[in-house]
């Protein structure tokens, strides 16, 4: 079992999820980023440092405005390992989400080695489909990382289980169709895609796309072992630290009741 995993077992061994929280590096400025994953460290058993990119198809209006203001303040790359550092040095696990561009333009190779070097444990790369990632693949196994992918509600039975298969870490579920944002309700869908993971592999299965609060987290809580927010921490970021802190703290108490 991986570094990656063990967070999840080590979390239902405890009766409760792990939290996992999306932050996007060098959002709203560099320096601000690495306060601002401090704080969340603080809380989360797992941070995923986003990437900000200039053609986020799959995200929604939050994160594309919070990786825009990044990229026009100057983000590089390069600074991403920075922000991993930081995530580690506050006690928590880090792995980046990021779109194929980034890392291919980067490097694989160059990337996965710096990314493990900040202590980084993975890497959610959306848009590089199992049948495509030989190359990054190779570069993760080499540097002792994991390559996490994702299913939806939509997942065929025979791609679930290739994709299943093929990933490492934990299986990021998707509990809707749809570009990512925070929502009112949790998809029913949830539940039922945990369910189809879990029969076809023994990786940990967390849900994401939606959550908002503690009570959200809670009811996610009940039935998978992480709970992934990102859009709702965005915009508690930027309402400052104390706003970040305070939703934090809620779903960090929400995955435990």
């Amino acid at each position: 079992m991986s570094a990656l995993s063990e967070i999840f077992t080590a979390a239902v061994a405890e009766g409760r999820s792990a939290f996992v929280g999306y932050l996007p590096a060098g959002y709203p400025t560099l320096e601000d980023s690495v306060e601002l994953v401090t704080v969340l460290a603080r809380y989360a058993d797992l941070v995923e440092v986003g990437i900000p990119f200039s053609d986020p198809m799959m995200d929604g209006p939050t994160i594309q405005a919070a990786g825009t203001e990044a990229l026009r303040n100057g983000f590089r790359v390069r600074d991403t390992f920075r922000v991993v550092e930081a995530v580690v040095a506050a006690g928590s696990a880090a792995v980046i989400m990021s779109y194929w561009n980034p890392v291919l333009q980067y490097g694989p190779e160059k990337f996965a080695r710096e990314l493990a070097a900040a202590g980084g444990l993975g890497a959610i790369i959306p848009d590089l489909l199992p049948e495509e990632s030989a190359r990054w693949s190779e570069a993760c196994r080499a540097n002792g990382l994991d390559n996490v992918y994702l299913v939806a509600p939509s997942t065929t039975p025979e791609r679930l289980d290739m994709t299943v298969h093929a990933g490492g870490g934990f299986i990021y579920a998707q509990s809707h169709m749809g570009v990512t944002g925070a929502q009112e309700d949790v998809s029913s869908d949830a539940r039922e895609v945990v369910a189809r993971v879990r029969a076809a592999t023994d990786l940990p299965v967390a849900v994401g796309l939606g959550v908002k609060s503690g009570d959200q987290a809670a009811a996610i809580a009940d039935f998978a072992d992480g709970v992934i927010v990102g859009s709702a921490l965005i915009t508690a970021a930027g309402r400052g630290a104390g706003a970040l802190r305070d939703l934090a703290s809620d779903l960090h108490d929400g995955v435990r009741r």
